[in-house]
């Protein structure tokens, strides 16, 4: 899909000061890029830098060609735009380099520079967020699912494995050494299956969360102190704390729960092997650009706070990562797959999401929270944070 505009030409190079716009693009969150008229990269933002995983000085001795994957389609594009001498709007292309660990899709607006015949300037969107969206809608409906199949095992498997259970026990007395074993291996699957219901059921409950003003520090301290002295023993924890956040309206408990999560899968992809250089950093940040559309209105809600469980284990899988926060999709051999699909649960009960980006050794989970506006205008919040 794609758009063409005529290009502008009113403005020309002498009327305006280079370092004015140096600063201009260094200040822009989106990469941009110049490719001169010999197909060398001639200019690159500090968004571009980052994006690229490259400097300005390293992009400057390379053609295009070499800077993205071979087959790119934003190499016909810079052609088309010479060629046209228009601009150009192509969305959600498959962009690849040698540092990506996979191809990132974005939005590209490509067009010719007239002082500069044959330069054409590149600016990147990448759609991660449009994706998060999208991927998080998908989880409230699985969760949704798993709701109406917890109701229906809870009423149609609760009560015969209670039975069962009870049926064991009364044989138990009278039975020999061998047969008692049976028994007890009776009793524990059927408390094993119960649990595994009572698990499944908690995505069914749709009361109203009872909230409070709750300090994310306050969550995640309790997290880290619960996990060094249990299943996260001998690894490093990092904090990268913003000490000036405000306090948001959530429910503790299920906060501490949804993230000690997070922790636990993060402990478990580091594994025993790695345990000495293994770490895990909980960061939070204050991200004021991030807003979502609520479904059915055209309300926009701002999700300005951001933290982030990141560890340095193996990574997840290629062809989980789309299916991450699914019910009962696990790489544990005993896992029940219904961990991260819980956690997805919480957040979305908050009115937040989550989102994943892993590779070897950097695995970041990052949950994006709404602030209640009067909990920060009470704590005397700038302008800038208001919903």
């Amino acid at each position: 899909m794609s758009e063409r505009q005529p290009m502008p030409r009113t403005a020309t190079a002498k009327s305006r000061r280079p370092v004015e716009f140096d600063l201009l693009l260094a200040a822009l969150p989106h990469p941009i890029i110049v490719v001169g008229e010999d197909n060398r990269v001639t200019y690159a933002n500090a968004a571009a830098e980052v994006f690229l995983s490259t400097s300005l000085a390293l992009l400057k001795r390379e053609t295009f060609e070499t800077v993205v994957a071979f087959g790119c389609p934003l190499i016909s594009l810079v052609e088309q735009v010479r060629r046209t001498e228009q601009t150009v709007n192509e969305y959600a292309i498959e962009m690849m380099t040698q540092k990506f660990s996979g191809p990132k899709l974005v939005d590209v607006h490509a067009g010719p520079l007239p002082e500069h015949p044959g330069s054409v300037i590149l600016m990147l969107q990448q759609r991660t967020m449009a994706q998060m969206i999208e991927r998080q809608l998908t989880h409230r409906a699985a969760a949704r699912t798993v709701s109406g199949m917890a109701a229906v095992l809870a009423h149609e498997i609760k009560n015969p494995l209670s039975g069962i259970r009870g049926a064991a026990q009364l044989l138990e007395p009278g039975l020999n050494d061998e047969d008692r074993a049976l028994a007890h291996l009776i009793c524990s699957e059927t408390d094993r299956i119960k649990n595994l219901v009572d698990r499944m059921e908690v995505f069914g409950d749709e009361r109203p969360l009872a909230t409070e003003a709750v300090n994310i520090h306050d969550v995640l301290d309790h997290v880290r102190r619960l996990s060094e002295s249990g299943f996260a023993r001998g690894l490093r924890f990092i904090e990268d704390y913003d000490p000036s956040l405000p306090p948001l309206l959530a429910n503790r408990d299920k906060l501490v729960q949804a993230f000690l999560n997070l922790v636990k899968n993060a402990s478990e992809a580091i594994g025993e092997q790695g345990r000495e250089q293994g770490r895990i950093v909980m960061t939070t940040a204050f991200r004021p650009g991030v807003r979502l559309t609520v479904p059915g209105s055209g309300a926009r809600v701002s999700l300005p706070l951001m933290i982030s469980i990141e560890d340095n284990g193996q990574g997840v899988p290629e062809h989980l990562k789309p299916h991450l926060f699914d019910p009962f999709v696990t790489t544990k051999r005993n896992g029940t797959g219904l961990g991260l699909a819980l956690v997805a649960k919480i957040i979305s009960d908050h009115g937040g999401i989550i989102e994943c980006e892993s590779e070897p050794k950097r695995t970041a989970f990052r949950v994006l929270l709404p602030l209640e506006s009067r909990l920060r205008q009470a704590s005397g919040g700038t302008p800038k944070t208001t919903l």
